[in-house]
């Protein structure tokens, strides 16, 4: 399998196959849809996308808090490619994407069963858990080096 991961636009046919895959991945498991606010906040984030030849497998949104950091949100990958190193490959993409940004931290939500994830990849949790769309959650950051 060969991975690309790649910035992709809002409202393009890639666009269109990452919200079908963030639905399936992330929302359909907790009977959530999308609603058109959820989507047009994506309008104005960076979009990145991880490819097996044309289809997308895997995705993260980069939205930019401030001139230095930038919310990890809606990560999500494929049931069949989990535990392949797409994930990680996302991340390596989002963090250097961000340092090309001149933004050297990223901040997340992350879901409690995908914390152990994060901090293989040098996440640290800040605070305490929390509930967010119905299941507990854990503020996590990173400061990335130059």
């Amino acid at each position: 399998m060969t991975t690309q991961c790649k910035q992709i636009f809002y409202n393009t046919h890639e666009y269109q196959q990452m919200v079908a895959l963030r639905f399936d991945v992330l929302r359909k498991p907790l009977n959530l849809i999308f609603g058109e606010e959820d989507l047009q906040k994506d309008e104005h984030d960076f979009l990145i996308a991880a490819f097996d030849e044309n289809k997308i497998i895997g995705c993260c949104i980069l939205k930019q808090l401030d001139n230095q950091i930038f919310k990890l949100r809606q990560m999500a990958v494929h049931e069949k490619y989990q535990q392949s190193g797409v994930g990680r490959q996302l991340i390596q993409f989002a963090e250097n994407f961000s340092k090309q940004k001149n933004i050297f931290s990223i901040e997340m939500n992350a879901r409690k069963n995908a914390v152990g994830f994060y901090k293989k990849l040098g996440y640290q949790i800040i605070g305490d858990e929390f509930w967010e769309v119905n299941i507990s959650h854990f503020k996590m950051f990173k400061l990335l080096s130059n």
